[in-house]
């Protein structure tokens, strides 16, 4: 069996980049921002990933991130950020608050095919 890989991102052409380099390995599921997720979550779907943009509408990524590693049920399913920010200092404050790691855009697919195969495997 696959294991699940949620994308949260508001731009569609991002999870359909995303898909298209990830859905041979894994089962993906995408939604278009944080608090559609928490829904998906809340359904009882358990993802053994989160990829998730920081800039999104309604609520950003890192409060996303804050939100999942306050909640005993979803504190350890990690986190992968993605930011067209490339700041250190956004960069360190994310990887203290949880998420395993952060991949400026534009990202090389393989590049974090690859990261992800780390984490997962």
């Amino acid at each position: 069996m696959n294991k699940k890989v949620l994308i949260v991102d508001d731009k569609e052409q991002i999870a359909k980049i995303l898909y298209a380099y990830l859905h041979r390995d894994y089962d993906c599921f995408y939604v278009q921002n944080p608090l559609q997720a928490l829904d998906w979550l809340q359904m009882g779907n358990m993802p053994d990933l989160i990829i998730s943009d920081i800039r999104m509408p309604e609520m950003r990524g890192d409060e996303f991130l804050s939100h999942l590693k306050r909640n005993e049920l979803f504190r350890a399913i990690p986190v992968v950020m993605l930011s067209s920010e490339d700041s250190t200092s956004e960069r360190i404050r994310l990887l203290e608050e949880g998420a395993i790691d952060y991949i400026v855009k534009p990202f090389n697919p393989m590049e974090l095919k690859i990261r992800i195969k780390r984490i997962l495997d």
